[in-house]
């Protein structure tokens, strides 16, 4: 299972990497849980990351516009990003899902077909009218993406784990696996839930609370010591 740090600029990236991260996420929390940050952050970390370690950025918690999304998309790749993660706020079915993912795919795998496209949905949609977690690996696989993913939208303290239970969170692992693809889960997970995640198969683990100082995603810091401690865990 591979370690994902969120960062929201270039001395969060350097303290993931020095604490064996495997991929340096980039985004930008006061957007929304998965925020875009700037094309300038994410280029100064790919330029960091030098091919070395996997770059992967957020083009937010998007609306249902597959043009609009497909331009951030676009943004993100050009500014060198390895993985684009698009959170699936505003599509409230798998058919809107579906056409904004499409539209992505086309759009990423045309300009290099190598840059990995992952489709992320939310433990908590039904809070917020968003596609049901159920359906992102069927949205994943109909649309040529690469990787499916769960997160929490609303970042209250609640967790991925408070949404869904190990077995719904296995047969989300399972469906993913059997259509070929990688499977991520994120959602203020923590060191507490390595052996779980581990045991489902999920590939990707992604964090950031758990790894900044004082525990907080949106006033702390990542530090390299935290995020040694999870990697060790793994």
């Amino acid at each position: 299972m591979e370690l994902l740090v969120s960062a929201i600029n270039l001395e969060e990236a350097k303290e993931a990497r020095l604490g064996g991260a495997d991929i340096l996420d980039v985004k930008n929390p006061k957007e929304g849980s998965l925020g875009a940050n700037f094309p300038w952050v994410i280029k100064q970390i790919s330029d960091y990351a030098n091919g070395e370690i996997v770059v992967s950025t957020t083009i937010g918690d998007v609306p249902y516009k597959p043009g609009t999304v497909s331009l951030a998309a676009l943004g993100s790749a050009v500014s060198g990003s390895d993985y684009i993660k698009v959170g699936l706020h505003g599509t409230q079915n798998y058919n809107q899902a579906l056409e904004v993912m499409s539209a992505v795919v086309r759009t990423i795998k045309e300009y290099d077909e190598n840059i990995i496209v992952v489709a992320c949905g939310y433990a908590d949609a039904y809070k917020i009218g968003s596609v049901l977690p159920e359906e992102i690996p069927h949205v994943a696989k109909d649309s040529q993406s690469d990787i499916a993913m769960l997160d929490t939208y609303i970042k209250d303290g609640h967790r991925l784990t408070d949404y869904m239970n190990n077995d719904e969170l296995k047969v989300f692992v399972q469906t993913a696996h059997d259509y070929g693809l990688k499977v991520a889960l994120a959602g203020s997970v923590n060191k507490n839930d390595v052996k779980m995640l581990n045991d489902i198969g999920c590939d990707i683990m992604g964090v950031r609370g758990c790894v900044c100082s004082g525990g907080d995603r949106n006033t702390g810091t990542i530090n390299h010591n935290l995020v040694k401690e999870l990697k060790d865990n793994i």
